[in-house]
């Protein structure tokens, strides 16, 4: 993935990469999305041993985005309307750490907005039960296997794909409307 200089990487983890993936490659100034590992201390982990909950890594997606294009602030709004920052550990039927809601900050500045925004989330609402998502800062992203990337485009028949995935991109084309990319 080739960068151009003024963007910037956002890395998120928030449940199976195969969705993350289908949701931020949606939005305008996004250039580029990379499923991977991130936020563990094993070495070059591999999709086997993150499955087994091991490695402290989570299933994350690295987010090539032009900043005059798409916020950081505006990733994170989509980020916590697409899964449940509320739940320890799991999203749905997927259950186990790598599975958690994270953000990987490469700056100061994305790990002062990211506090201020889940702050600024927890206290709207005293009724709702309160966001989990780690904020730590990203020592290493692993790129995952090729057999990941492009999973939703190379696979809309699956049913993962038809029950969890698109219900996800059909609440984004609904609330998120004016940030997509036009096709």
């Amino acid at each position: 993935m080739s960068e151009n200089s003024k963007n910037e990487i956002a890395v998120f983890g928030g449940g199976c990469f195969w969705c993350t993936e289908a949701v931020f490659k949606m939005l305008k100034g996004v250039a580029a999305v990379l499923p991977g590992y991130a936020g563990g201390t094993t070495k070059n982990p591999t999709y086997e041993q993150i499955s087994g909950g091991n490695t402290g890594h989570a299933e994350v997606i690295r987010i090539e985005f032009d900043p005059s294009l798409i916020s950081f602030k505006t990733l994170m709004t989509v980020f916590f309307a697409t899964h449940d920052g509320s739940t320890l550990n799991r999203q749905g039927s997927d259950v186990g750490t790598q599975y958690r809601s994270i953000i990987l900050y490469g700056s100061p500045e994305q790990k002062k907005e990211a506090k201020d925004f889940i702050q600024e989330i927890n206290n709207s609402n005293s009724e709702g039960k309160p966001l989990v998502t780690e904020i730590k800062p990203l020592s290493k992203f692993y790129e995952a296997e090729s057999y990941h990337k492009d999973y939703f485009a190379r696979n809309p028949e699956k049913a993962y794909c038809q029950l969890i995935i698109n219900p996800k991109l059909e609440k984004v084309q609904q609330k998120f409307a004016e940030l997509l990319k036009q096709k």
